[in-house]
């Protein structure tokens, strides 16, 4: 995989005026779009369309000088200026015309290169599975992502729900992952951080009450990432390594479905927890 993202970047740098097909470069480099930007924003810590669009800015800046302010907006993929100028002002945070008179400051986006380190320190608790077809049954609403600590939005869901609701989910698993479980679909292919997601605490089932949210899985292999420690420090720790550290050292990629977290174990003030991080995944 860092391979793949390397020549990706190189892509980028040779076609930064050009409009670039993600999907049709990630087939060509014998990846999939989905696992592509997954691994790029977890890797690159923004996602891959925020990387294009800061090269583009950095190189858009070298450009203004006297140069005609459209034609570079067109050049690099603008029908504007006004929308140049909110892209360049939101890499920048000055306006092309402050950039002109003033020289700067400006915010400058290198060329990226990934690396892969191999520390070997801390193994991982994996496993594969492949399961059939099953329902996500339980109650979902729409929350941002957030990528470290607790997420205010979904504690505060959860709460609102009646207690003994938790205890009627619960006996309706009759699948794994069995449990009460923590669902996240509908993620944005990037990971980019404050985007929508569907969070759906429920149970995995065969069948559901009609009166239940329902996420629909499809058949397909999974890998269950397990481990103990603080929560929710450790289970993020484990779900960032499963990209710097499993994905590129495995003949495995990502494919698209829903997150699933199963708690199997926790303190009563859920200040520590051992868990199944399950993430669907094909062969590479």
């Amino acid at each position: 995989m860092i391979v793949i993202l390397n020549r990706v970047v190189e892509f980028v740098e040779q076609h930064l005026v050009d409009e670039i097909d993600v999907s049709g470069l990630a087939s060509d480099l014998g990846t999939t779009e989905y696992h592509l930007r997954r691994m790029f924003s977890s890797l690159a810590g923004m996602p891959l369309s925020e990387y294009i669009r800061r090269r583009r800015m950095t190189l858009a800046a070298a450009e203004l000088g006297d140069g005609d302010l459209l034609g570079i907006a067109v050049r690099y993929g603008y029908g504007s200026t006004e929308a140049f100028g909110r892209a360049f002002r939101a890499v920048h945070g000055i306006s092309p015309a402050e950039a002109r008179r003033n020289g700067g400051p400006l915010r400058s986006q290198s060329q990226l290169r990934f690396r892969l380190t191999v520390e070997g320190t801390n193994p991982m608790d994996t496993r594969i599975t492949n399961r059939p077809a099953f329902r996500l049954a339980g109650h979902s609403t729409r929350v941002p992502l957030i990528h470290r600590g607790a997420n205010p939005h979904i504690q505060e869901f959860i709460a609102s729900l009646p207690s003994a609701e938790h205890a009627r989910l619960k006996a309706l698993s009759d699948t794994e992952p069995a449990g009460l479980l923590q669902v996240s679909a509908d993620v944005d292919p990037d990971y980019t951080e404050g985007s929508e997601l569907t969070y759906l605490h429920g149970v995995a089932v065969t069948d559901a009450p009609d009166e239940l949210d329902v996420i629909e899985v499809a058949a397909g292999e999974w890998a269950v990432f397990r481990t103990s420690g603080a929560y929710p420090a450790a289970l993020q720790e484990t779900w960032a390594a499963t990209a710097t550290d499993w994905f590129p050292s495995n003949p495995w990629r990502l494919r698209e479905g829903p997150s699933i977290v199963a708690v199997l174990d926790r303190a009563e003030d859920f200040s520590t927890a051992t868990t199944d991080l399950w993430l669907p995944v094909e062969r590479d």
